[in-house]
């Protein structure tokens, strides 16, 4: 305060007449009780020639009253300096506009400010600071302004103070406080009312407190339409859609008139149950007999109840029923295409895009919503080019930063593999959920860059944030891909500290990262260990027995498991039937293979037949295989000829392989691995010029082989060996080990008048032959560094050459311990001069 504010009244001047109650002498301090401006530092006294003339009371209200509705704080703050400049002192009303403006523009501080610089106060003062802060999510203040409140003397709490305390209460989900605040309404005597009834029952719906809303609800002296409504929505937010219907039928006995909110949260809590087709169709019969059929938030409600309940006709004949349509129902429907099943009809799920169109043809705004739902329909549908338009418009709109929207994005080019645009949404998300990570993190893996996704894991763990299973589960796929040890086992350790190793989600990925890291005991064990097995798990152990060569185990386990009387669905069927192909169980697979259809109903698709070439191919029956892929309706799939193709070279029908890799030549004319493959037969069946025609079409067409790459983890690094190729720092001394493996075996590798090692003894000579098979060096590596108990695990991106087979098996004949190699067709675990895939592969 100023010093001519501080000067007492004998230093004025004494010839002044009194001047009227709202107004101030020339030259006389501000009156004591005067609030000042909203500002840090006081603005200095106004000179008598700038004092500006007072506006009359009604024109500051007027004011008070635009910038409330508006939000307008700057129009609020030169209201109050207009006050202030021209000497103008408010009244009560007056004064509590201001308060009101400051409140609803969200200047928390300023207000109270206010309030306490107020000579008068009432309970309209109190009330609407009270219903600011509770706006603002401040429970605290609030309850600490209701106390100031009651220690007001002057002032009496009234029915709409109890109502802004236990808004406030409700919205910070404070159950311990607005109990006390209910009581001290219970006291007072103003619980009886309906309105303050209705609060109650909202701050306890509010709090979860499901117990407390009915009890206050079969106590009330006083009930009216939003008593009943409340009650319903209480039910239908915690998730009780039967009793919320029970409600409504007990609504509608006792003569209460349904209104457009009622039945719209009805309608909202039917559409989760399941089953409950009589009820949905009630509804709506309730809906047409009371005349809201048309109304478009009740429309809206019933479009997405018919549309998650796979109803799609019945909610497009209410979408055309509604005359005035907005973006609240195009959302509605929109969404329901993308809740369909899980494989409806593509065409049936464009529509949904369509529908986008319509809306833009009618200049409707879209949403956010909207956008979400049709990027949603888009990855479905693999349309990704109409998602890219889509994209556009979402950058248009200025919506590009919603994490919703980013996350549609992500999933959408990641289907695509499109990995690197889906980064870039990523990184254009600023508001980034543990979803958002979670998707980047599978998209990494989809598109096989499992390392990145590793280091993204790892800055996420950086940054704090709480996972959930999902999460861990993409992160356990990442290292099911490198199959790395030491990191599998640092990720089930932080699963098991962090507790999500109980959700089955990822009890079922850890099992598959075992799996593919080749530790069949720790899949076991993991398997054991789930506490709540879903058809998954069991598939998932099924799969580890049979591609770890305990093909008998594996269909053990499945026979266990239809005693359980767990589901069984395609994916169950399929490492039945890659159990059975394995160990050449043709009986057994094709009595499994007819059961499909027979007893489950489950048709079978091109990895079922797949499996059942391979199984007649294993057995030799190479000619009853291609009769049945030309008996499938499936004679262009590609699948069902490589696997016939390894049939052949296995068991040299070499006429045959060509002529089938030939078909696939044609089938798949820019896929290098069929050149490579019709390469191989060519030369092995002596016909060279043909060979080296399919290399010189090879490179014509721009192709080249994908490089053989085998990796093994050391010490927390991962060492890798690329064929043929010499810049790996350990190379040297996994020569050096794998020539004093060679001397041990030397007498024994003699095939076909060519001796394998003569040749590795040359390789720092003669064309480094050896280093041609990087699983060889790999595997050498890995018995110098790793520990004779631990066994030596190899993994390699393409299939291991005969040679490179032959030489391990004995290798293994002089090792304690076993020695496992991942490749694409299985594993093999060579102990003892053999190997569990028994030489087919």
């Amino acid at each position: 305060m100023s010093a001519a504010a501080a000067a007492p009244r004998s230093m004025l001047p004494q010839r002044q007449r009194r001047p009227p109650d709202h107004r101030l002498p020339r030259r006389q301090p501000a009156h004591p009780d005067q609030v000042p401006p909203p500002s840090r530092a006081r603005p200095p006294e106004a000179s008598p020639r700038s004092r500006l003339p007072s506006l009359v009371p009604s024109a500051y209200a007027g004011i008070l009253r635009c910038a409330s509705r508006a939000r307008s704080l700057a129009l609020a703050r030169l209201a109050h300096s207009h006050m202030v400049r021209a000497g103008y002192r408010p009244g009560l009303f007056l004064g509590n506009n201001l308060l009101a403006a400051y409140a609803r523009c969200g200047d928390m501080r300023h207000a109270r400010l206010l309030l306490d610089g107020m000579p008068r106060r009432d309970a309209v003062s109190w009330n609407t600071l009270i219903a600011g802060y509770s706006s603002q999510g401040s429970a605290r203040l609030a309850l600490g302004a209701f106390r100031d409140a009651r220690r007001d003397g002057g002032v009496t709490v009234d029915r709409f103070t109890y109502a802004a305390v236990l808004a406030a209460c409700g919205g910070a989900r404070d159950g311990r406080s607005g109990r006390a605040a209910h009581g001290l309404a219970v006291v007072s005597g103003l619980a009886r009312t309906a309105f303050l009834t209705n609060s109650v029952i909202d701050m306890y719906a509010k709090c979860g407190m499901i117990d407390e809303v009915r009890l206050v609800f079969d106590r009330a002296e006083e009930r009216d339409e939003v008593s009943w409504n409340l009650l319903l929505s209480a039910y239908v937010q915690m998730g009780w859609p039967e009793v919320a219907v029970n409600v409504l039928v007990w609504m509608h006995r006792s003569g209460v008139k349904l209104d457009a909110f009622a039945l719209g949260g009805i309608l909202k809590a039917s559409s989760e149950l399941e089953d409950s087709e009589d009820v949905r169709m009630m509804l709506h019969g309730c809906v047409v007999k009371v005349g809201l059929d048309l109304d478009v938030f009740v429309g809206s409600a019933m479009v997405d109840m018919y549309a998650k309940n796979g109803g799609l006709e019945e909610a497009i004949k209410v979408f055309d029923c509604i005359p005035d349509q907005n973006v609240v129902i195009y959302n509605a429907m929109i969404a329901g295409f993308a809740r369909l099943g899980n494989d409806p009809c593509p065409e049936t799920r464009i529509e949904a895009v369509r529908l986008y169109v319509n809306l833009l043809q009618r200049r409707i705004r879209p949403s956010k919503f909207t956008f979400k739902s049709v990027l949603e329909v888009c990855n479905l549908t693999n349309a990704v080019q109409c998602g890219r338009q889509i994209h556009a418009h979402v950058i248009l709109s200025g919506f590009e930063e919603d994490e919703f929207i980013g996350n549609a994005l992500i999933n959408l080019y990641a289907k695509a593999r499109l990995v690197d645009h889906s980064l870039r949404c990523f990184h254009r998300t600023p508001k980034r959920e543990i979803f958002t990570w979670t998707s980047m993190i599978t998209a990494f893996v989809h598109d096989e860059h499992s390392e990145k996704a590793l280091d993204l894991f790892r800055e996420l763990r950086y940054l704090e944030k709480e996972l959930d299973q999902f999460t861990m589960s993409s992160v356990m796929n990442a290292c099911a891909a490198l199959s790395v040890p030491i990191t599998c086992e640092q990720i089930h350790c932080y699963a098991v500290k962090s507790g999500l190793c109980q959700f089955t989600l990822c009890g079922n990925s850890q099992i598959e990262m075992y799996r593919c890291m080749g530790d069949l005991k720790a899949a076991k064990k993991t398997f054991e260990k789930i506490s709540c097995l879903d058809t998954f798990s069991w598939s998932q152990m099924i799969l580890s027995y049979a591609l770890h060569g305990h093909e008998r185990e594996a269909l053990l386990l499945f026979k266990k498991m239809r005693d359980c009387g767990v589901m069984i669905n395609e994916f169950t069927f399929h490492v039945v039937l890659i159990a059975c192909s394995r160990q050449g169980l043709v009986d057994e697979g094709f009595r499994h293979y007819e059961s499909m259809l027979s007893e489950y109903g489950i048709v079978p698709n091109v990895k079922h037949i797949a499996c059942m070439v391979d199984l007649l191919g294993h057995v030799g029956k190479v000619a009853d295989a291609e009769d049945f892929i030309m008996s499938s309706g499936l004679e262009n799939d590609t699948v069902l000829w490589h696997a016939l193709l390894r049939a052949c070279r296995i068991h040299g029908d070499k006429d045959r392989g060509i002529k089938i890799g030939e078909k696939l030549m044609t089938l798949e004319p820019y896929a290098a691995s069929s050149y490579v493959m019709l390469y191989n037969l060519y030369m092995d069946a002596g016909k060279i010029s043909l060979a080296m025609r399919t290399r010189g079409q090879m490179r014509e067409r721009g192709m080249t082989k994908e490089a053989g790459i085998s990796w093994v983890e050391f010490g927390g690094s991962i060492h890798r060996f690329v064929d043929g190729d010499h810049s790996c720092s350990l190379k040297a001394e996994a020569f050096t080990r794998l020539e004093e493996l060679l001397v041990r075996v030397k007498q024994k590798t003699e095939h076909g008048g060519v001796n394998v090692w003569e040749l590795g003894f040359q390789a720092r000579k003669v064309g480094n032959t050896i280093s041609k098979h990087g699983e060889l060096l790999a595997v050498s590596l890995g018995l110098s560094i790793v520990p004779d108990t631990a066994p030596v695990r190899v993994m390699k991106n393409q299939n291991m050459s005969w040679e490179s087979h032959e030489t391990l098996k004995l290798l293994s004949e002089g090792e304690n311990r076993e020695i496992i190699i991942r490749d694409p067709a299985c594993f093999h675990h060579f102990s003892q001069g053999s190997c569990s895939c028994r030489d087919y592969w």
